[in-house]
């Protein structure tokens, strides 16, 4: 984890940070690689951070996107409904205590919240975020499988016909967006087999047990 760790420390050096972020990135590693998580994991997170690397952004909106990632799953209980915004307010009070500007601190929280309900947003960090948060259900099918296999782990605890039905709604609400990436780069290169695995694990949640 040293490579992830001074990854984190090298960007908020880079978003101008005044105090040793090295405890902060001690403590976001340690979130991620925390206990009960099957999906949103430390894999997600690098795969995120892997994304973002390769996306065209200069390197302001993607330091900003990046620092979002690192914080936007940094809390996540599956029997919580506000992951995302205890997470923006992590965000907000640990980047203001490194030493980052105000401003920025409050715009990396605003990223964090967008991805409480993937809706529809205007600046690009917010539509690449989004983007790069929801790829998964573009992936190949045998890699979506594997997602839905470990999001059901995290939701052991429910009932199976209770997490169908929930799933089921989550699943087809995504489906209904049109498009469902808000970046050409991901409608080009994820949309359309994004649809075709959601069709089929919406297929697998209706048919019988």
């Amino acid at each position: 984890m040293k490579d992830l760790r001074d990854r984190f420390v090298s960007l908020l050096q880079n978003l101008g940070a005044t105090q040793n972020p090295s405890r902060l990135a001690d403590d976001l590693v340690a979130a991620w690689t925390g206990p009960g998580r099957a999906y949103h994991d430390v894999r997600h997170l690098e795969d995120c951070l892997t994304q973002v690397d390769a996306l065209p952004l200069d390197a302001r909106t993607r330091d900003l996107i990046e620092v979002a990632l690192w914080f936007h799953d940094a809390i996540y209980d599956p029997r919580s409904a506000d992951n995302e915004e205890r997470s923006a307010r992590w965000a907000s009070e640990a980047l203001v205590a490194a030493g980052v500007a105000i401003p920025v601190a409050a715009d990396v929280a605003r990223l964090v919240r967008l991805t409480r309900d993937h809706a529809p947003v205007p600046d690009a960090a917010g539509r690449f975020l989004l983007d790069i948060d929801l790829s998964i259900l573009g992936r190949p099918a045998e890699e979506f499988d594997d997602y839905q296999r470990r999001v059901r782990t995290e939701y052991a605890w429910v009932p199976e016909d209770a997490y169908r039905l929930g799933r089921g709604r989550i699943l087809a609400d995504l489906l209904r967006r049109d498009p469902l990436f808000q970046t050409e780069h991901y409608r080009r290169n994820f949309e359309t087999t994004a649809r075709a695995n959601l069709r089929r694990a919406l297929m697998e949640l209706e048919a019988p047990g």
